[in-house]
């Protein structure tokens, strides 16, 4: 059962885009950059409006009329984190809770649970966001997408601004948790390699397009044109390190 669709979709520098997620999938996007990636996600959002098609999440389709119901079933992990400078990293994580007024014993509970899933000590809650490294920016911006228990994960580039040696120990404790939880996840990354090590289906852009869609494998040996070649190759070591294989 498809959780997740997007049917036609089109924008200015994105064209009729079409796709599906299975409850509990993970799909990557990938592509250079200015291909549409992040664009796509704001569409999913609300953020951005489309000219034409539509985005259905469990059934229901995103309009400014359901806009607001259907974002509180969307968990979404901005570029660099997107923490508020201004707030402690629990208020951070609580901003929408707060909002939504949950009572103060449910929000220290899921906070509870939510710091002991992603590894991240209590006292470092009541830092602010300068005062963290980037990792722990990362797992608080996590927390805070997944602090309401939305089905649908959207994640931007999460690990992208990280350095090496953080990247690599945030995309094993990531992958771990993403088999824990069961969420569908929707994971924007230019690191054809990391979408390959996160998601069994991969959709690769280009230009606003789909250029192919499918596993690592398919792309590597069933290449729909010359530049899927050419994108894999670009990256083909840290490919073949992932994967175990040569591109």
């Amino acid at each position: 059962m498809n959780l997740f669709e997007v049917s036609q979709l089109s924008v200015s520098g994105l064209g009729d885009i079409s796709f599906s997620l299975a409850a509990g999938e993970l799909v990557c996007l990938s592509g250079p950059s200015g291909c549409g990636k992040s664009t796509l996600l704001r569409l999913v959002t609300g953020l951005l409006g489309s000219d034409t098609g539509e985005i259905c999440i469990d059934g229901f389709v995103l309009t400014q009329q359901t806009l607001y119901q259907l974002r509180q079933r969307m968990g979404y992990v901005i570029q660099e984190g997107g923490l508020f400078p201004h707030l402690s990293a629990k208020a951070n994580v609580s901003i929408m809770a707060d909002f939504l007024r949950w009572d103060s014993d449910r929000v220290e509970a899921r906070i509870k649970e939510l710091s002991a899933l992603v590894q991240l000590p209590d006292e470092l809650l009541r830092r602010y966001p300068a005062e963290l490294s980037g990792g722990q920016r990362q797992r608080v911006s996590l927390m805070r997408a997944l602090m309401l228990d939305p089905e649908l994960l959207l994640m931007d580039e999460p690990l992208g601004a990280l350095d090496p040696m953080i990247r690599f120990d945030l995309q094993q404790e990531l992958k771990e948790i993403f088999r824990q939880l069961g969420k569908t996840v929707l994971l924007v990354t230019h690191d054809i390699a990391e979408a390959a090590f996160f998601g069994d289906n991969l959709i690769l852009l280009r230009e606003g397009k789909v250029v192919q869609q499918g596993s690592i494998t398919d792309l590597i040996k069933r290449p729909a044109e010359e530049f899927v070649e050419q994108f894999i190759r670009a990256q083909r070591h840290s490919i073949a390190a992932i994967c175990g294989e040569q591109a």
